[in-house]
């Protein structure tokens, strides 16, 4: 092996186990919550930079965790599709991937202090719920996600949680038109989460775990992502006509065709060939970044 080989494969094993394709999830909201701040004279953008850091150290984090607490449980294994299959091959260390999840728990914690100072306690509550809710999503004893709990708090941790605590942050301020506008990007990242667990139905029922996928059975688990999907949109337009978003967010409307392309997969996929749907929840996650650029900068636009 030549020199230097060895140390570029570690790295990328460990940006494998990080799994940063999944970063525009929590990128988003803070972005919405930031084009949303644009309104308001007394906005600090000084601090955006240490938001958009500790939204992606919690998502690492959880990430890890994540990765830790499934390969334990059975859930990832040799032959499953689930998580960066960095474990199930051996190719790094249980105990190190944990340890990296403590750290960036740490690392949150250390920004989040900042936040803290500038901003009091409501910060605090936020970026506590946040960090307990990421590492008990898989940790033990609570362990929401093989409880049937996960869509239900990906919903409103990567949703009104972080748009809200973005918004907080840079302005010091809550207004209900963040909690609004929250409310179709928590549906999309929900529905993440759906096209995963509903393509391993089988494989998590095999582990002995319950994600809501398999607690609704397989056709309700489609009609849920499907119902997921439809709501980001429906949510939007009702905001449209309401006027809390501006006319621009019609834009948004440029991703349906992709959006329909994914509740037909969903819709049509054969119970016994969960290949076929092997990379809709990367393909919801694409949507999920169109829509929210787009409602991002519809924000910009009509500010």
């Amino acid at each position: 092996m030549p020199p230097g080989t060895f140390h570029r494969w570690r790295l990328s094993i460990w940006i494998q186990v990080f799994r940063p394709f999944t970063y525009t999830a929590s990128v988003i909201p803070v972005c919405c919550g930031a084009a949303l701040a644009a309104s308001e004279p007394k906005a600090e953008w000084m601090l955006l930079p240490l938001v958009l850091a500790a939204s992606l150290s919690v998502h690492a984090a959880a990430n890890l965790i994540n990765e830790y607490f499934d390969f334990k449980k059975g859930v990832d294994r040799p032959g499953t599709y689930g998580g960066s299959r960095v474990l199930p091959e051996g190719l790094l260390n249980p105990r190190a991937v944990l340890i990296a999840g403590y750290v960036c728990f740490a690392l949150t914690a250390l920004i989040g202090l900042v936040f803290v100072h500038l901003r009091g306690w409501p910060i605090l509550a936020l970026g506590l719920l946040g960090i307990a809710g990421g590492f008990f999503y898989t940790a033990t004893p609570i362990a929401c996600k093989y409880r049937g709990l996960g869509d239900p708090m990906v919903f409103c941790l990567m949703g009104p949680l972080m748009v809200i605590g973005a918004f907080y942050v840079l302005t010091g301020t809550v207004r209900w038109a963040a909690l609004l506008i929250s409310l179709p990007i928590g549906s999309l990242v929900a529905a993440i989460l759906n096209a995963n667990n509903l393509r391993d139905i089988a494989d998590d029922t095999q582990a002995g775990i319950q994600t809501t996928a398999s607690l609704l059975g397989r056709r309700w688990a489609q009609r849920e992502y499907a119902a997921l999907v439809l709501s980001a949109y429906l949510i939007l337009i009702g905001l449209v006509l309401l006027r809390i978003l501006p006319l621009w967010s019609l834009l948004v409307l440029l991703t349906v065709p992709f959006a329909v392309k994914n509740i037909r997969s969903a819709m049509t996929a054969p119970p016994d060939q969960p290949q076929q749907i092997a990379t809709l929840d990367q393909q919801t996650a694409a949507l999920h970044l169109a829509f929210g650029v787009l409602l991002t900068v519809s924000l910009l636009l009509g500010k």
